[in-house]
Formats: structure tokens, C-alpha cells, sequence
């Protein structure tokens, strides 16, 4: 397994150490990434996401869909088994899940449904005003000279 060394990226960056932290967690990772249930990302306008969740065998009220800080937690829960079936082949796997997904900054979740085996969840990035561009005046020094005022001395 590689090592990668973040310490030029901290040195020539300014506030970044989140992106910095985050890579690290995943290529040191020891654990396998689980693949189940499958899932799709998308993105469906310029500023919104949905991701597609395979639920096939559970119910609404077996699924859970959770925001902890920055991370989207999606988690199912089959209520008990019924006993009385007997199973030939059981192909469909309900088993207990849980998925998560980082979330970046102003990033929101807008909603979630469930329909024909599949948990869509919908997400919104919303930059706020103060975070997008905008256009610096430039003035003449003569203009700024012109706007201070002069200063007497008291006594």
C-alpha cells in the first residue's frame, strides 16, 4: 500500500485541511468499502444531487435517513423475520445496512422518497452570498486621500 506525504499540501495551502484530513482518512482505510445496498450518485441540475439507493425488500418504516454534521447517514432495519416462511432460494438480501456519505460545505438535503424498491434522496449545494464572487472596486490613491480626515492634535 502507498503512503502519500500531505505536508507540502499544508504548506502551501490556507484553509484546506479539511480536503487534506479527508484524503488521508480514505487511502489509509484498512477497511474494504461495503457494497451493499448499491447506490447511484447523480447530478440532476448545475447546484443538485440525488442519490439512488437499492432497497429492494424493505419498507418506509425500515429505513432511516440521518444528518450528523457533515455526513449523510442512511441505514436500514428489516423488522423481525417471519418465521413461518420457508425459503427455497432467498436471493434478496435484507440485510441490516448502513451507508454513509460525505457531505461538502452548503450542502443540504432537500428530501427523500421511496418508490419501486428505491430510496432517492435528494440534495441542494447552496453557496451563501458572502462565499460567491464578487467584483473589487479599484480607486485611485488621490480618491482615498481625498475621503481621510485630518487629525488635530488636542492640547
Amino acid at each position: 500500500m502507498r503512503s502519500f506525504d500531505f505536508a507540502p499540501l499544508h504548506r502551501a495551502t490556507i484553509g484546506f485541511d479539511q480536503i487534506a484530513d479527508m484524503m488521508d482518512r480514505v487511502l489509509t482505510s484498512d477497511m474494504a468499502q461495503p457494497s451493499y445496498p448499491p447506490y447511484n450518485i447523480e447530478k440532476t441540475a448545475a447546484d443538485a444531487y440525488r442519490i439512488s439507493v437499492a432497497v429492494a425488500g424493505f419498507a418506509e418504516e425500515d429505513l432511516t435517513v440521518e444528518l450528523k454534521e457533515n455526513s449523510l447517514v442512511v441505514a436500514g432495519k428489516k423488522a423481525a423475520e417471519d418465521k413461518e416462511r420457508t425459503y427455497l432460494h432467498r436471493g434478496i438480501a435484507t440485510r441490516a445496512f448502513e451507508r454513509r456519505f460525505t457531505l461538502a460545505d452548503h450542502v443540504r438535503v432537500t428530501g427523500a422518497s421511496h418508490e419501486n424498491g428505491m430510496l432517492h434522496i435528494d440534495l441542494q449545494r447552496e453557496v451563501p452570498e458572502a462565499l460567491k464572487p464578487r467584483r473589487i472596486e479599484i480607486t485611485s490613491a488621490k480618491a482615498i486621500e481625498k475621503n481621510v480626515v485630518d487629525a488635530k492634535a488636542v492640547n
